[in-house]
């Protein structure tokens, strides 16, 4: 999917009270952004990082600046935590994913206690996939999930299980925003639960995917899946 244009290059300074951010531009100005990551951000809040804005002409907004993208590694990274699922949409409904293609896409489906980002309909099967963002890489090469504890993930996956038993197809979907990672695996020091329910629905025929995506300063798009290690 394209990104906002055009894009403002700057350095972080610091990134405070989770939804903000101080960035000296290039020219010295310095301006507070909107942070759209809700997460920790470990790797990616760097004081001194490489970062690109959207600025908005809307004159209803608090605040003008977004921050979009940060540059890890030498490699950029969306940090835009709602962009993770429009991305995977437009791969969905463009039938760019392997093994979940020809399905008609509905987004935000009600299901036990959980709102799950997708719902898949065929002729054949309904499926339920839940999207998560991956930013942190655990391990050089290695991309994990959480970067911080996370009870509504853990939930998450306790309702694919349930959806599993009775008859769903059911998809946990890590879309890993660093083109540096070879491979996923769970944060098990970050969040142990987390990492044994995600094996535990592995077990229970939870299908977990692992994509790459391919990020730059105009587009953000699905790239290509990488292993999974449980």
């Amino acid at each position: 999917m394209k990104l906002p244009q055009p894009m403002i290059e700057g350095r972080l300074v610091r990134r405070y009270k989770r939804f903000l951010a101080d960035v000296e531009l290039n020219d010295g100005t310095l301006v507070t952004a909107h942070t759209p990551n809700t997460g920790s951000m470990q790797q990616c809040a760097l004081p001194g990082q490489v970062v690109l804005l959207s600025k908005s002409d809307n004159p209803k907004r608090k605040l003008a600046w977004s921050w979009e993208l940060v540059q890890v590694n030498n490699h950029w990274v969306d940090i835009n935590t709602h962009r993770a699922n429009r991305v995977v949409e437009e791969a969905l409904r463009g039938n760019a994913i392997p093994g979940l293609q020809g399905y008609k896409v509905r987004p935000e489906y009600s299901f036990a206690d959980s709102r799950i980002d997708f719902m898949l309909e065929s002729a054949e099967e309904k499926a339920l996939l839940e999207v998560k963002n991956v930013t942190l890489c655990c391990q050089p090469g290695v991309a994990c999930f959480p970067d911080a504890r996370t009870l509504r993930g853990q939930k998450h996956l306790i309702d694919l299980m349930k959806a599993r038993r009775e008859g769903w197809r059911a998809v946990i979907f890590f879309l890993v925003q660093r083109s540096d990672a070879t491979a996923f695996s769970p944060a098990d020091e970050i969040d142990p639960v987390y990492g044994r329910l995600l094996r535990e629905a592995s077990l229970a025929g939870v299908e977990v995917l692992a994509y790459r995506t391919v990020v730059s300063p105009t587009e953000n798009r699905m790239g290509e899946r990488i292993p999974v290690s449980l």
